[in-house]
């Protein structure tokens, strides 16, 4: 059966199952709006390390040691791993997931990394190369800003634009073994470049490579945004989150009913000050597996198109004052 359709997408002939999902959040994220949603939640965002990159590793080991159990399945049973996150040479998902002795494919998607691992999870399982792989993200506050913006010391004011680096790691079992919910197709990203160079401003950076694949996964697919009961981004926030809407009418689709952010659901943006909303590898994985999978899994919700964003910036191309491309990867998932 050819699963190949229209131009960047596939609609799989054995569509895998995430047959289970587990979300680790920090203390920020528990006051929020999904606090009672995660499966751990942690006061201390060290985790009990001295550093934040060891506590993002911390983060990554716990969030898949508890979806292997929520499986009910043992490591070894995983074949392959896919996992990422924001730092230099992925530094939180090699050593936090070191330990667990699997075959690891390390990947860099910024935020819409966990589109992207789900995406390469899904068609491992369903070509046959795996009864069982894996999908894990994270990002964590302290490690982001220290990386990509200012030293927390340094106490800088934030313009209403920027959005707060969401720290979470988020974990996914994907299987062909029967769940409730299945992906039954994906539509891979392009890197869209509009010339943005406000590092400050990710929804604007990340709006149009939103906007692109949503567009496509509608033209591959032969959908109108109604087929959809949500379409989600990952963190594009308030400001992305009106751009990406303007953007898709001058496409000729009003997703104004559909739409749903990540970014703005896991924050309360009056209450906890978090400006245009959440960001963050860290950010749709979290909030995939605390809320939007259940609502799949119970039928609340029949089908989905789950949008990771991803800003594709590093502190040397910022520094050259280059501009910030996006990137977005679609990922169908519907009840089953």
């Amino acid at each position: 059966m050819e699963q190949k359709t229209g131009k960047q997408s596939i609609q799989f002939a054995q569509a895998p199952y995430i047959i289970s999902a587990a979300s680790v959040a920090g203390k920020k994220e528990g006051e929020g709006p999904l606090g009672k949603l995660f499966d751990l939640v942690c006061n201390d965002d060290r985790f009990g390390e001295d550093n934040w990159e060891k506590a993002e590793s911390t983060m990554q080991n716990e969030a898949l040691s508890a979806a292997i159990a929520k499986a009910k399945i043992q490591k070894s049973n995983v074949r392959y791993l896919f996992g990422g996150d924001l730092l230099g040479q992925l530094i939180a998902t090699s050593f936090g997931l070191e330990n667990f002795d699997i075959p690891l494919f390390g990947l860099y998607g910024a935020c819409s990394t966990c589109g992207e691992s789900l995406s390469l999870a899904a068609m491992t399982v369903s070509a046959g190369y795996a009864d069982y792989a894996a999908a894990v993200t994270s990002s964590h506050f302290g490690s982001a800003e220290k990386q990509f913006r200012f030293p927390l010391a340094y106490g800088n004011q934030k313009p209403l634009s920027a959005t707060w680096t969401v720290t979470g790691s988020g974990a996914f079992i994907v299987s062909n073994k029967r769940g409730n919910a299945r992906i039954t197709g994906i539509t891979t990203g392009k890197v869209v470049d509009f010339g943005v160079k406000d590092s400050m401003n990710m929804g604007a950076c990340m709006a149009p490579a939103a906007c692109d694949t949503i567009y496509q996964n509608l033209m591959d697919f032969c959908r109108s945004p109604e087929d959809y009961d949500q379409i989600i981004t990952g963190d594009l926030g308030y400001v992305g989150q009106e751009i990406l809407i303007e953007l898709m009418k001058d496409r000729g689709f009003d997703i104004s009913k559909q739409h749903m952010d990540c970014g703005i659901e896991i924050f309360d943006r009056d209450v906890q000050d978090t400006h245009s909303g959440g960001s963050g590898c860290g950010c749709s994985a979290v909030t995939l597996a605390a809320k939007i999978l259940p609502n799949i899994e119970k039928g609340a919700w029949k089908r989905i198109l789950f949008v990771p964003t991803g800003a594709l910036l590093s502190t040397v191309s910022f520094n050259e004052g280059q501009s910030v491309p996006g990137i977005a990867h679609g990922v169908v998932i519907e009840h089953c």
